[in-house]
């Protein structure tokens, strides 16, 4: 087993552009994932996550009839089915993710693969070396704070302790 395609997971359920961010939320829920392909008739058009709509929807106080391609990644990594699975996990390292969308030639869904399907069915060499490599610290980007930034350790921005509902 070392392509994609032997490990993967076939008939992934997918978004449309134009679904709401709470459709693809209580999509997430029900298939207990966090991000969703995002695809227009078929083909792979972008990437939403819990996280993206935390923060480009949620965040932003927009309405939520908010539609996914307003929210979802669009520089979206990808493999194939026939690529070799070193490939996969090297593109895993490189954005940082956990998931892959693999695509055919026509760049149609075909399926996902998980650092999970590398660790329980495949080399799990490879798995500890990709789950190591994603799982390196970024430094916070901390250009934009925003008000809800608070004191850093958590606690109330003045220093004084918050006061309880009630």
């Amino acid at each position: 087993m070392n392509r994609v395609s032997d490990v993967m997971t076939r008939g992934v359920r997918s978004m449309s552009p134009n679904d709401s961010i709470v459709l693809a939320a209580q999509a997430m829920d029900e298939l207990n994932v966090g991000s969703m392909p995002v695809c227009e008739d078929g083909r792979l058009v972008g990437m939403v996550t819990d996280r993206d709509i935390a923060i480009r929807s949620v965040a932003q106080e927009r309405p939520l009839d908010t539609r996914l391609k307003d929210v979802m990644s669009t520089s979206v990594r990808w493999c194939t089915e026939n690529a070799p699975l070193e490939d996969a996990a090297k593109l895993m390292c490189q954005a940082q993710v956990r998931r892959l969308p693999v695509v055919d030639q026509a760049q149609t869904l075909v399926g996902m693969v998980a650092l999970g399907d590398l660790a329980t069915k495949a080399d799990r060499e490879v798995a500890a070396e990709t789950l190591q490599s994603i799982s390196e610290p970024a430094e916070p980007d901390r250009s934009g704070i925003s008000s809800a930034s608070g004191a850093a350790g958590g606690g109330s921005a003045s220093g004084q302790p918050s006061r309880s509902p009630g």
